[in-house]
């Protein structure tokens, strides 16, 4: 049987249970009653006058079997759903996985079966090296999500312009972002400082960014980042004009394993960790990131929330 089932049938049978003892109990209680009367007895010699206290007992005893029923309930659902998102995981991350390591295999073979021109050869490495990177990805997300996980990882928060950090970042990692347009819009109010852990917040970035790009369908892929000092926290806030994210999945793509568009308009291509990976480097900083469509539904836009106050 499906456990709601089970929950269902367990749930009535219990406040049947219920219902049906404190009905027999008042016709007990009226039929000694009309004993005791018929029979000139004194009434507190054979009715309690505690009874109903232990009704009521025995109702909030009965309420807190089926709070315990519920929560036991809601945890398997809770438990089964996270297997299913393990499932997929591992589908999906098998298949990314195999993926490039199936490509460098047979650009390997290439070179040992062909005398290839220089020119072939270059445009062969450079697809190996992708992949290689694509692998690399893969596997430090992994890395680096377990050791956030276990709090294994000591931060090392410094105070830095994330102004600065940004456009650094954006000239270091230059060629994954050719032919893209990215625009950075600087603070009205000066220099951004704050601290972080640089090596963390670099890897928060990178990874919206890259997912701006990846489920971006535009010919030329725009960023907008900009920023913005409210009266508690800093915003920083970078928009794309992808394919944005609907509604109802606006918070579920920050769940381990959770992909977004299998059934919808964004196909997964992920392995389900990133912006899980984002959330924890946020909130390893005391703050949050929220994401949501753009006003006019031409992309979507991440925001990452710090709190003003210093370390």
């Amino acid at each position: 049987m499906h456990p709601i089932a089970i929950f269902i049938f367990s749930t009535v049978a219990l406040a049947l249970s219920l219902f049906l003892y404190i009905y027999w109990y008042v016709e007990v209680s009226t039929g000694l009653e009309a004993l005791v009367r018929r029979l000139n007895l004194e009434p507190v010699q054979v009715l309690t006058p505690q009874t109903w206290v232990v009704v009521l007992v025995l109702s909030i005893l009965v309420g807190i079997i089926l709070l315990g029923i519920f929560t036991i309930f809601v945890y398997n659902q809770k438990t089964l759903q996270l297997f299913r998102l393990q499932h997929n995981f591992i589908n999906n991350f098998t298949h990314e996985l195999k993926t490039p390591v199936t490509s460098l295999k047979l650009f390997l073979e290439t070179f040992l079966k062909y005398n290839l021109a220089r020119a072939d050869q270059e445009k062969y490495i450079h697809y190996m090296l992708s992949d290689v990177g694509r692998l690399s990805d893969n596997i430090n997300r992994i890395l680096n999500l377990a050791r956030l996980e276990s709090k294994s990882y000591q931060p090392d928060f410094r105070k830095t312009d994330l102004v600065q950090a940004i456009g650094e970042l954006l000239e270091t990692h230059a060629p994954l972002f050719e032919g893209c347009d990215i625009r950075i819009h600087p603070p009205e109010t000066g220099e951004w400082h704050r601290y972080v852990d640089r090596p963390l917040f670099d890897m928060l970035v990178m990874n919206i960014l890259t997912n701006a790009v990846k489920y971006n369908r535009a010919s030329q892929p725009r960023i907008d980042i900009r920023f913005h000092s409210g009266r508690r926290n800093l915003y920083l806030r970078i928009e794309d004009n992808g394919i944005g994210i609907d509604k109802h999945e606006a918070r579920k793509i920050f769940r381990r394993f959770y992909q977004a568009g299998r059934s919808g308009r964004m196909q997964a291509k992920g392995s389900g960790l990133g912006l899980n990976l984002v959330q924890h480097i946020a909130r390893l900083h005391k703050g949050r990131v929220e994401a949501e469509s753009r006003a006019d539904a031409s992309g979507s836009a991440f925001t990452l929330i710090l709190p003003k106050r210093r370390r």
